[in-house]
């Protein structure tokens, strides 16, 4: 956020902080008077000295990799201090050619002086915990998916790949069961070689056991109360499952905190780019500006699978004919939970936005079946009709192609 100066405080701090030291520089905007000091690590020898200098001082530093626990050790001991966005901190050409802490601070010091300092939204521990959760998750698909390409590689160095078919010609899916067999089937002359092997299939099998714990993991924490209707509003959306809901809730931490979609997209890192000067008008690529990590998981890009843009669930335009709202098996079957654990179908259906014969149909068919596709739930009657629906339309396809070129065989 930004503003002007605070008006019951004349003293700003800039902090420079690192892992091990942090370099404090305070400015008094009245008499001008600038002190500095350093520290290690210790929040609570940055508050004692920021007491000592007004306790009524306010301080900024950076964002970045040292996160918020300064902020919050900060706060606990009642100095007030915000983080400042790194990427809206605009510094002059000259003070690029003398960086050095000292001055590092005082500039801060200076931005946060004339309310130039773009405050970034600190998440509690709970919110930033489940972060770190869906983070490792990332972690867990990154190393999964540089292990099955050591292990890929390897191989072809040795000549080996696999290229098994099916009867109807169709070449067979990586790390499929058939994959897997034949991985398990290939042996070296040499020793060294199947212990590489025995090493990388491994480390794949290892990745992959620990990518599905974590998913686990990110689960289980979605269905907290805090979280678990904003997710579930989310896995409305075609393409988004528990994991990328997940994900979307727990790095925004707080929907309310963005003015509109286009603040959002902006977080993001959605807005174009933009170079226009007079009557010229140009604008380009997104400007990665924002959150890298919901980038990266492929989110920012299921916004535009929206028609029209960013839009609430649940809304009028969800329920348009046009655009239906598409539901996953494992949510279909949360509904039909929620009614057998006698939940009303009317609380049901204000919660979660949904159609009384909708709630009735996923009821009746997982009580029948157990699955609420209707492909499972079709009488053998009505497969053999479906059957005859569709070849009849391929046929009446097949006679307005011949009439067609029947007419251009005429004209000829």
């Amino acid at each position: 956020m930004e503003g002007a100066p605070m008006l019951d405080t004349t003293t700003f701090i800039g902090l420079d902080v690192h892992a091990r030291s942090i370099k404090a520089v305070s400015l008094d905007v009245m008499t001008g008077e600038v002190r500095a000091a350093t520290f290690g690590y210790d929040a609570g020898a940055v508050a004692g000295w920021v007491r000592s200098v007004d306790p009524k001082a306010r301080c900024v530093y950076e964002s970045g990799v040292t996160g918020f626990d300064l902020q919050k050790r900060l706060t606990g001991l009642g100095v007030d201090c915000v983080v400042g966005a790194v990427s809206k901190m605009i510094k002059p050409s000259a003070d690029r050619r003398r960086k050095n802490d000292r001055n590092d601070a005082e500039f801060l010091a200076r931005m946060l002086s004339v309310g130039n300092v773009v405050e970034v939204w600190v998440p509690d521990d709970e919110c930033e915990a489940a972060r770190d959760l869906t983070r490792a998750l990332e972690d867990a698909r990154d190393d999964l998916s540089r292990s099955k390409q050591r292990l890929s590689k390897f191989l072809l160095r040795h000549g080996l790949v696999f290229d098994e078919r099916t009867p109807t010609g169709r070449r067979k899916g990586n790390w499929t069961r058939a994959h897997w067999s034949w991985i398990e089937s290939i042996g070296f002359a040499e020793g060294a070689d199947n212990d590489v092997l025995a090493y990388y299939v491994d480390a794949v099998r290892r990745a992959a056991e620990e990518k599905a714990r974590l998913e686990g993991l990110v689960e289980a924490e979605a269905r907290k109360p805090r979280w678990r209707k904003r997710v579930d509003s989310l896995r409305c959306l075609k393409g988004v499952d528990t994991a990328s809901a997940a994900d979307l809730v727990f790095e925004a931490g707080e929907f309310s905190r963005f003015r509109n979609a286009r603040s959002f997209a902006a977080w993001v890192g959605l807005t174009p780019s933009e170079h226009s000067s007079g009557e010229s008008d140009r604008r380009g690529a997104i400007t990665k500006a924002g959150n890298k990590h919901l980038r990266k998981a492929g989110l920012a890009t299921l916004m535009w699978t929206v028609p029209g843009g960013a839009r609430e669930t649940g809304g009028p335009y969800m329920r348009h004919p046009r655009h239906p709202r598409h539901f996953t098996d494992e949510f279909k079957r949360q509904i039909v939970d929620l009614h057998s654990a006698g939940k009303p179908k009317r609380e049901i259906m204000d919660e979660y936005d949904l159609g009384k014969s909708t709630v009735e149909r996923w009821i009746k068919s997982i009580n029948a079946t157990g699955s609420p596709r209707a492909a499972d739930n079709r009488t053998p009657e009505q497969n053999r009709i479906l059957g005859l629906e569709r070849e009849n339309r391929r046929l009446r396809m097949e006679v307005d192609v011949l009439k067609q070129a029947a007419l251009i065989y005429a004209r000829k």
